[in-house]
């Protein structure tokens, strides 16, 4: 495992973070997610390899993914020997004040845990004043609830004003982005990510293997989660013409360099200056496939190879509007129909 910094800050993370979206009770929010036991094993698991960094959310699975994830954890590791990073946003008042101080101590409740060391903001607030949520995030750190701030898919100019109104009043910023970023789509190529490059802020993106369309061959499985996730099908599938083309590039590397497309998908993202992407898994064979992915060096020749069939996207990630009170996943499909 190979390990570096987020941002300025003292947190030291593995080179790959897992997941906790597909932790929790089925049916509250996935199918296919893992139960407690199932948790355990893949957390353990993901232990031995060396990786210490661990992403979840206050809305994955009606509060039990942070329940799940933080017992797996208790039972096998001290908690300073990892790093836990979780979400606020997709419930009732946003990232209001009130919202954030509530959400905090139900999020340190279920984690079993008496601090954060990384709070990320899941998406933009339209209703709260930035000064407002900026201010209050601030607290936390103050308080030791939170050790660092990181924010979730936004709009560049959106992150810009956020890190802009922290400096002025002298309160926290952000350390991380976790943003949508993967082969098949790289729209904040053009704005966020130099944004946060200019500002030593370290990229943790989310959906790395593009809900599995760079983890195979065949662009779908016959999996409960390819059938049933209706938001990865909304991401994707719109643009499966042209993105198809770019999947069978990382299956040819894959086959020159004797190793696996997630290999090929991993290595290009570290190439590109990613700290940490994420994964999620299912099964273990997938952690030990993700953790192989540092034994792939690629050429610039090959990463411009991996690049140059990429067209423009329409934007998945970054919200126009608040979704409506209760939205805990963006329907991407709906939201195409609707434009």
């Amino acid at each position: 495992m190979e390990y570096a910094k987020i941002g300025k800050t003292n947190l030291k993370v593995s080179k790959l973070c897992l997941g906790g979206m597909s932790f929790g009770q089925a049916g509250t929010m996935h199918d296919w997610t893992l139960d407690k036991d199932q948790t355990e094993e893949m957390v353990r698991h993901a232990l031995d390899l060396g990786i210490n960094f661990f992403d979840t959310a206050n809305s994955y699975s009606a509060g039990t993914g942070e329940e799940y994830l933080g017992q797996a954890l208790k039972n096998n590791v001290p908690r300073e020997q990892v790093v836990i990073a979780s979400k606020v946003y997709f419930n009732p008042g946003r990232l209001s004040r009130e919202a954030i101080k509530r959400e905090i101590d139900g999020t340190l409740t279920r984690l079993g845990t008496d601090y954060l060391d990384l709070y990320i903001i899941h998406r933009f607030d339209y209703e709260t004043p930035i000064e407002e949520t900026m201010s209050t995030l601030n607290d936390l750190v103050k308080a030791g609830k939170v050790r660092a701030l990181g924010a979730s898919a936004m709009y560049g100019y959106q992150f810009y004003n956020m890190q802009l109104v922290a400096r002025d009043h002298g309160w926290t910023t952000f350390s991380a982005m976790e943003n949508h970023y993967n082969l098949l789509y790289r729209e904040d190529e053009r704005e966020l990510i130099p944004i946060c490059k200019q500002m030593d802020v370290a990229l943790m993106p989310y959906s790395s293997l593009a809900a599995g369309r760079l983890a195979r061959p065949t662009w779908s499985a016959g999996t409960v989660r390819s059938k049933t996730d209706r938001v990865a099908k909304g991401k994707y599938d719109h643009t499966q013409e042209t993105d198809r083309a770019i999947a069978e590039r990382v299956h040819e590397l894959a086959q020159k360099h004797d190793a696996t497309m997630v290999q090929i998908a991993l290595a290009w993202m570290w190439a590109k200056g990613v700290t940490a992407p994420i994964i999620g898994a299912t099964k273990i064979k997938y952690l030990d496939d993700a953790a192989g992915a540092f034994k792939v060096k690629l050429t610039n020749d090959e990463r411009k190879y991996l690049e140059e069939l990429y067209v423009p996207h329409n934007i998945v990630g970054a919200v126009d509007q608040n979704p409506p009170e209760g939205t805990i996943l963006l329907d991407q499909d709906k939201e195409n129909k609707n434009q």
